[in-house]
């Protein structure tokens, strides 16, 4: 058998456990109560605070930029012995993707963000977004989260390193998971999205760069795999 099927399984097992987790949070509908956590009738206070705002919203999305610039560095320069050179521009590629697929999903989106509903002095009336082709009223084009796909879309570096460096993969594999949330959550407490925006986000960034890293003449080969003494 194989190395890679059951990498292949777990990979699978865990990303349909993360899609019924999702689930069962829209099945909850504990979305509208997290942003009431944030906001009330006159708005989300952490809209425009320089934490959430500057910081994190419009830091975040250059530190995403500065990010693909190091690992385009990185695949000429192959700072660590590891994957081979096609393999990082595989996981810049899938990165790329992510970064640019999810916010345009965002832009055919008719669901509303939180700050447009009337009872944080918007417009707009709450109707959840996987009701399709019902109009909330307001803006829309807020669905799933750009702003938190710039920090999943790096799940690539996961799976880019697991077959060499599996100590540095889960440590990557972390830092992508916090970086991801803290942008959901800064946007959560500014009123742009709700909680399941980011989470959708993650899954899909993680099923993009997944489908793209695992394409034939991509996949990742266990037996040219040399793990390093840390790794063990």
């Amino acid at each position: 058998m194989s190395r890679a099927a059951p990498m292949l399984r777990r990979d699978l097992g865990w990303t349909l456990a993360a899609l019924l987790l999702i689930l069962l949070w829209e099945w909850s509908g504990l979305d509208l109560a997290a942003v009431r956590l944030w906001g009330g009738a006159s708005g989300f206070a952490w809209r425009e605070a320089w934490l959430t705002s500057k910081l994190l919203h419009e830091g975040g999305r250059m530190l995403a930029w500065v990010i693909l610039a190091l690992m385009v560095l990185d695949a000429w320069r192959l700072w660590l012995d590891g994957p081979s050179r096609h393999e990082r521009v595989q996981a810049i590629a899938a990165s790329l993707l992510a970064v640019l697929l999810v916010p345009a999903i965002k832009r055919v989106s008719s669901t509303s963000c939180p700050w447009d509903l009337a009872e944080f002095g918007g417009v707009a009336r709450y109707v959840p977004h996987w009701q399709l082709g019902v109009l909330d009223g307001g803006a829309g084009h807020c669905f799933p989260s750009g702003h938190a796909a710039a920090g999943f879309a790096f799940f690539s570096l996961y799976l880019l390193w697991r077959g060499h460096r599996p100590r540095l993969a889960r440590w990557m594999l972390l830092a992508v998971l916090g970086l991801g949330a803290i942008f959901g959550m800064a946007q959560m407490a500014r009123g742009a999205h709700y909680p399941s925006h980011s989470m959708w986000s993650a899954w899909l960034c993680w099923v993009l760069v997944w489908l793209v890293q695992s394409a034939p003449g991509w996949r990742f080969n266990p037996a040219r795999a040399r793990p390093r003494p840390e790794a063990t």
